[in-house]
């Protein structure tokens, strides 16, 4: 069984995640911002370990990333947020941006230069078809969302490409009446469950007939058609050249 961190895991999605993939077996490391969430969560679903950490922070990530256990054997990048006026992070970054964006990519490469990954699984949104690369750290609200999670897409379709025995997917959760839901978009329920939302990621993370898949796109369990610029080699190579200055920037 694997080892397995799932980010945003003290509550929404993340949090059914995690509970799926102990129910098969795995050990689960819980995540949240702050200890008292991230380890009453963990006592709740009963999963051996948790980690706190602020992911709108860099230098956060940077600090506490050493403290995962060595032997982490997959990453679920599920946290993320939707803010309806503009935000700045710590460093100086548009909230979501960094949140939903900037976080997993650094948290991903750091996780890779210690080794021993097998599986990495990018929760992105079927609004990344309408998202532009142009609004990143720059428009708030739903652009920055929508445009997050085309940035959610394009580098994972880069990781797949630049690694070797480590699988790279991505995958629309579903509509699910979440705390993002609620806050993007009011009183909007959605019509799916929180085990729906959660399927794909545990197929991704821990499924035997994935295994050796890399590179794509999911939603509701089979493999989609993620927007045109996944497969732009120059629009990819363009965002990982962006967010590698923006890590250095805040090392």
């Amino acid at each position: 069984m694997s080892l397995i961190l799932v980010t945003g895991s003290s509550d929404g999605i993340g949090k059914e995640t995690a509970r799926q993939l102990l129910a098969l077996g795995h050990a689960v490391i819980i995540h949240g911002r702050s200890e008292g969430s991230a380890a009453s969560a963990a006592r709740e679903l009963g999963a051996p370990h948790s980690w706190a950490c602020d992911l709108s922070s860099l230098h956060e990530i940077r600090a506490r990333v050493p403290a995962l256990p060595e032997a982490l054997d997959v990453l679920v990048n599920n946290a993320g947020i939707m803010t309806r006026e503009e935000e700045r992070s710590a460093d100086g970054h548009e909230l979501t941006f960094a949140v939903n964006h900037l976080a997993p990519f650094l948290i991903t490469h750091l996780l890779l230069q210690r080794g021993g990954l097998e599986r990495i699984v990018n929760v992105a949104s079927q609004v990344h078809t309408g998202g532009k690369l142009s609004d990143l750290d720059k428009s708030s609200g739903y652009a920055a969302y929508s445009a997050s999670k085309l940035a959610n897409v394009l580098f994972t379709f880069e990781l797949a490409e630049r690694l070797k025995d480590i699988t790279a997917n991505c995958l629309h959760p579903g509509v699910v009446g979440t705390k993002l839901l609620r806050v993007g978009f009011g009183s909007l329920a959605g019509p799916d469950s929180l085990e729906d939302g959660a399927a794909t990621s545990v197929l991704l993370a821990a499924d035997p007939s994935v295994e050796g898949v890399t590179g794509k796109y999911y939603r509701k369990r089979r493999e989609s058609t993620p927007s045109p610029l996944a497969h732009d080699a120059a629009a990819r190579a363009r965002l990982w050249e962006m967010s590698e200055q923006m890590i250095r920037s805040a090392a």
